[in-house]
C-alpha cells in the first residue's frame, strides 16, 4: 500500500478532525491572500501613475484664446514634450462623462471642468526636468494650475511599501498558525491510530515508513487550505467588484485585478510545504527519530 493510500484511509477515518484542521488553515490564508491582493493592486495603480508620461495644464476661466493659442504652440516646441491636446471645459465634461456611467457627471455643468492642455512627455524625462517645466507653467497668468501626478506615485508608493511589510508580518502569523494547527491534527491522529503504528513496528517498519502518510496528510491539509482561501477570496473579490461604482476604476485609470497565477500557485505551495514540514517536525519528536 502507498503512502497516499495510508493517507487517504487515515484521513477519512479521522474526517472531522481534517476538515476543522483545513477550515483553521484556509481562514489563516484568507487573511495573507488578501494583504498580498491589496499589494498586487495597489502596485498596479502606482505603475499606472508612475509611467503616465503626461502632464496636464489647466487654464483660468479667464484665460484669454489668444493666450491658449501661444502656449499651446510654445510648448508644441517646447524640449520633452512630444505632443499636446488641447480640451475646452465641455470637452473634459463630455470626456469623463462618457467614460463614466454615474448620472452625476452627466449633471454638472462644463464650468466645473477647467480647460486645459493635456501634455503626452518623453518617456523617462528626469524629475528635474519635469519640475522645472511645471514651475515655469505655473508661473504664467493663464494657468491655474499644472498637475504632473508625482505626489500621487510617491503617496502609492509608500502605501506599497506598508502594504509589503503588512503582508511580511501576516506571512508569519500564518506560518506559526499553519504550524501549530496541523501539528496538533497530526499528534491527535496518530494518537488515534497508536495500535496501528505500534502494529508496523512489530512486524519491522521503519520510522519513515510509518511516517509517510503522516507528511501527506500535513501537506494536503495545508495546499487544500490554501486553496480553498484563494476560491473564497475570488469569490469576495468579484462581489465587491461588482458593487463599487466604475467610476472609480476610471479616476484612477486601472481595472481591480486579482491575484495572478503566479501568486496563487505560490500561495497554494506555501501551504502544502507548511503542511508537510509541521507533519514532519511534530512525527520527529513523537517518533524520536
Amino acid at each position: 500500500m502507498t503512502p497516499f493510500d495510508r493517507a487517504w484511509r487515515g484521513a477519512k477515518s479521522d474526517f472531522r478532525l481534517y476538515a476543522l484542521s483545513v477550515f483553521s488553515v484556509a481562514v489563516a490564508f484568507v487573511c495573507l491572500a488578501t494583504a498580498v491582493l491589496v499589494v498586487v493592486n495597489v502596485h498596479g495603480v502606482r505603475e499606472r501613475w508612475a509611467d503616465t508620461g503626461r502632464a496636464s495644464v489647466f487654464l483660468k476661466s479667464t484665460a484669454e484664446p489668444e493666450a491658449t493659442d501661444t502656449l499651446e504652440q510654445a510648448l508644441r516646441k517646447t524640449q520633452g514634450v512630444l505632443a499636446v491636446r488641447r480640451l475646452s471645459s465641455e470637452q473634459a465634461r463630455k470626456e469623463l462623462a462618457g467614460a463614466s456611467s454615474d448620472p452625476v457627471f452627466d449633471a454638472l455643468p462644463a464650468d466645473a471642468f477647467p480647460a486645459s492642455l493635456e501634455l503626452e512627455l518623453e518617456p523617462g524625462m528626469t524629475t528635474i526636468r519635469l519640475q522645472k517645466l511645471k514651475a515655469q507653467l505655473a508661473s504664467l497668468p493663464s494657468v491655474d494650475s499644472v498637475q504632473t501626478y508625482e505626489a500621487w506615485s510617491e503617496r502609492l508608493g509608500a502605501l506599497l511599501t506598508g502594504g509589503v511589510t503588512a503582508s511580511l508580518l501576516l506571512a508569519a502569523v500564518v506560518l506559526a498558525a499553519v504550524v501549530s494547527v496541523v501539528s496538533s491534527t497530526i499528534r491527535l491522529s496518530l494518537q488515534r491510530r497508536r495500535i496501528e503504528v505500534e502494529v508496523l513496528k512489530l512486524v519491522g517498519a521503519t520510522d519513515e515508513y510509518v511516517r509517510r502518510p503522516f507528511v501527506v496528510e500535513g501537506a494536503a491539509q495545508g495546499g487544500i487550505g490554501a486553496l480553498l482561501a484563494v476560491l473564497l477570496l475570488g469569490v469576495l473579490f468579484l462581489t465587491v467588484r461588482s458593487q463599487i461604482d466604475p467610476s472609480l476604476f476610471t479616476l484612477l485609470g486601472v481595472e481591480p485585478l486579482f491575484l495572478p497565477w503566479l501568486a496563487t500557485g505560490g500561495l497554494v505551495a506555501l501551504g502544502a510545504l507548511l503542511g508537510a514540514c509541521s507533519a514532519l517536525f511534530s512525527l520527529r519528536r513523537l517518533l524520536l527519530v
